[in-house]
């Protein structure tokens, strides 16, 4: 933190002893200018490393893609509520088209409307005492497809649901005894980086291994190196102490293991942060680690301080034990991050300078506090809860209650509007006229074909030799003898015959020969 005699201090430093320079409070020395020490939530990180394993959902469906589409049900639902209202609008839209006489589009789009009625044939507005039959209404068309839609909407966000959230997972503590912890053998590893201008030069490294509360029966001090492998090396924000520790089981004591920096000629020990991270592995299985890393300084009154005094800077740090049972029953201690006690701080330059200065008060004592929370062990396991008679009972779920919303609107419409009940059997009337005109044209056509136009009048006559022929709608083709001559008529169109002329010749109507 401190630079090398200079004529001129850089930005946001001070100068001491005559002729070193050192950076304001919260500030440290990096690259040639003195750089603020900031922390954040992004910066703190938790977690297991324990991640599900793969399953045919996931090797087989893009489940990734799917999730960073849909974020979240409300996406699905949304979609499905916008599509219901254009669709139900366009329904209402067409109806104010001309209907034409079954001849325009919108008369067309209508009937393909009835067609698509599949949910509700035959659930409408009869009167008492008549036939059930199957009706095909408009009014159903819009709702069969509005149901389905619906259908299909809350069904995607069932999915989503059972994709996103398949296993429930279950956490169960129970009371250890001796032989539950004793089986818990993890590799530690531990990584506090003091964030200065400092050295490992400036280090003096921990020799003792505490276990126990000063003045209780279980205190003891024991020799470091007899557990734990430290070393320290520099980087680029300051040095870094690695304590290891590899087969290490689950001590019911607390443990303490102390360090401190002091200082050096132009090299005073002064720190602005730490930056840490706590790993464990089970022995001889690494491929499960769990962890717990952050930054941390002392804002006290959101003010930029720097450490340095002989109080403690404590770390306290708790671990959990952790039985995996879907895992083949992976015992894996989980550490997390209880509380960070800071030690002696200095936030005014007049003051850090007189601490500069000062012979007595160069040193940083850091300390970091394992406590074994080992009296529980939490046994952690997957349960599924989407069995194939829950699945399906949701989707029957959901398709019944589509499809009441949908037969409720219906029977209100037709209930309150009497226009509506008997709505296809006005479509079908259109049809069948329109049917009928388009045959009737097609005989006309044929006729003009056969005969050519010069036969045909214009009050539908046809005139072939001798004999005339008249165009009936309901009865076919009628020969006449003469237009003077009366014409038998029969109640029944199928007993009306063709008066022959004298000769009494008959006329072959589809190719006019003479037999």
């Amino acid at each position: 933190m401190a630079a090398a005699a200079a004529k001129v201090c850089p930005e946001n430093a001070f100068r001491y002893n005559g002729s070193l320079c050192a950076c304001n409070p919260g500030m440290f020395f990096s690259n040639g200018s003195c750089s603020l020490f900031a922390t954040s939530e992004k910066d703190w990180s938790i977690g297991s490393g324990v991640t599900s394993t793969p399953t045919f959902l996931t090797t087989v469906l893009p489940l990734e893609s799917i999730r960073r589409i849909t974020q979240s049900q409300a996406v699905l639902l949304e979609a499905t509520l916008v599509a219901l209202v254009i669709w139900l609008l366009f329904c209402v839209g067409v109806r104010f088209g001309r209907v034409d006489g079954g001849r325009s589009v919108w008369f067309r789009i209508r009937w393909w409307i009835s067609r698509l009625d599949v949910s509700f044939a035959t659930n409408h507005w009869l009167d008492d005492c008549q036939v059930v039959q199957k009706r095909q209404t408009e009014l159903g068309g819009t709702f069969s497809v509005a149901c389905w839609m619906l259908f299909v909407g809350l069904l995607s966000a069932l999915l989503y649901q059972i994709i996103a959230k398949r296993n429930i997972e279950v956490h169960r503590v129970r009371p250890a005894n001796a032989p539950d912890l004793l089986a818990f053998v993890n590799d530690f590893e531990f990584n506090i980086t003091t964030i200065s201008s400092m050295t490992c030069s400036n280090l003096r490294s921990p020799d003792t291994l505490v276990t126990g509360l000063p003045g209780f029966v279980d205190y003891r001090v024991f020799p470091l190196s007899t557990y734990i492998n430290y070393h320290c090396y520099n980087t680029s924000m300051g040095p870094t102490v690695s304590l290891r520790c590899s087969n290490c089981q689950v001590p019911r004591r607390d443990h303490f293991i102390s360090w401190h920096f002091v200082d050096l000629p132009n090299n005073p020990a002064t720190a602005v942060g730490f930056l840490f991270n706590l790993t464990a592995k089970e022995h001889g299985y690494g491929k499960y680690m769990s962890y717990v890393n952050g930054t941390l300084n002392s804002n006290s009154d959101n003010k930029p301080q720097t450490f340095r005094g002989p109080d403690l800077n404590i770390l306290k740090i708790h671990l959990f034990p952790q039985n995996y049972i879907r895992l083949h029953k992976l015992k894996l201690i989980q550490p997390l991050f209880h509380d960070f006690i800071p030690g002696s701080s200095i936030a005014e330059v007049n003051k850090l300078q007189s601490s500069l200065q000062s012979p007595n008060g160069g040193i940083i004592n850091t300390t970091l506090y394992i406590s074994y929370l080992a009296d529980y062990v939490v046994e952690i396991d997957k349960e599924n809860n989407n069995g194939p008679v829950g699945f399906l009972a949701d989707i029957g779920g959901l398709y019944s209650i589509s499809l009441a919303i949908f037969l409720y609107l219906l029977w209100q419409c037709e209930g309150r509007f009497k226009k509506l009940r008997y709505e296809d059997s006005v479509m079908r009337e259109i049809k069948s006229r329109r049917r009928a005109q388009r045959n009737w044209n097609k005989l006309r056509k044929f006729v003009m074909y056969t005969w050519g136009p010069s036969n045909l009048d214009g009050n539908g006559m046809i005139n072939k030799g001798k004999g005339k022929f008249r165009l009936d709608y309901s009865c076919g083709i009628e020969s006449l003898h003469n237009r003077e001559q009366p014409r038998r008529k029969d109640t029944n169109c199928s007993n009306k015959m063709v008066d022959f002329n004298v000769e009494t010749r008959i006329l072959d109507i589809k190719d006019g020969s003479e037999r």
